[in-house]
């Protein structure tokens, strides 16, 4: 399992990743990790709280558990700690845009580059033969990163999030600073726009993708759009 998967199983027993926190003192905290260890004796599950303080790796015995999955195991851990006081919730700072550490903590998951959807779209565009550069300006006067660019063909395909693009099928309003985020993803929106219209003119071809699309239809559609550039261009040359 990698260090990404992990984490994320950690925060997913805990209830999120703000809820792992270990109070160190001075108001500081450290994230904390649960972990198994069956003891080869009575063939229990005992469960550990781990974190690093200074340098060093700290270590508190939390109970033992006795779920019939790994899963559920670090839940019931994480329960026994936040119940027994080993843990605590960060506090969102006092100059946080979250309304709260649940939404701070969500928002920070999200990723800026390498998303699951753009990865599976760069591996099938790869596996029908197309060759392309990654998180690049088209225009490098422009400052819009393009998340899969095909230079020679001039085009440029943007894998957009459903909730930070507003994606019509699946976009479900903020019910906490509503005002806030409205006016946010209305933002993005308008960018997104701005964006499409100032590289068209430059003679590229935008390709925008939901990222709740099918990646294999997805990746069809900018097959299709890409061989018909280099089509165009090769004719063009050919007629030169």
């Amino acid at each position: 399992m990698s260090r990404e998967a992990r984490a994320a199983e950690q925060d997913r027993a805990a209830g999120g990743r703000l809820t792992r926190a270990v109070d160190i003192g001075k108001g500081r905290c450290a994230r904390a990790s649960v972990a198994l260890r069956l003891s080869r004796n009575t063939r229990r599950i005992r469960a550990y709280l781990r974190w690093s303080q200074e340098g060093e790796t700290h270590e508190r015995y939390v109970g033992e558990v006795d779920a019939a999955t790994r899963a559920a195991n670090l839940t019931q851990a994480w329960e026994i700690a936040h119940a027994a006081g080993y843990v605590t919730t960060e506090a969102v700072p006092p100059d946080s845009w979250a309304s709260s550490p649940a939404s701070r903590a969500v928002m920070s998951a999200n990723k800026g580059r390498d998303t699951k959807p753009e990865k599976l779209l760069r591996s099938l565009l790869h596996r029908h033969g197309l060759r392309y550069r990654v998180g690049v300006r088209p225009l490098p006067d422009l400052r819009r990163t393009a998340d899969v660019v095909f230079t020679k063909a001039r085009v440029a395909v943007f894998v957009d999030g459903c909730y930070w693009h507003g994606c019509p099928e699946h976009h479900r309003p903020a019910r906490k600073g509503a005002e806030f985020w409205q006016a946010k993803i209305t933002g993005n929106r308008a960018r997104d726009a701005e964006t499409n219209e100032a590289l068209r003119n430059a003679g590229w071809i935008v390709v925008r993708v939901w990222e709740h699309e099918d990646p294999e239809q997805a990746a069809q559609e900018v097959v299709k759009v890409v061989r018909s550039r280099q089509n165009a261009q090769s004719s063009t040359e050919d007629h030169g």
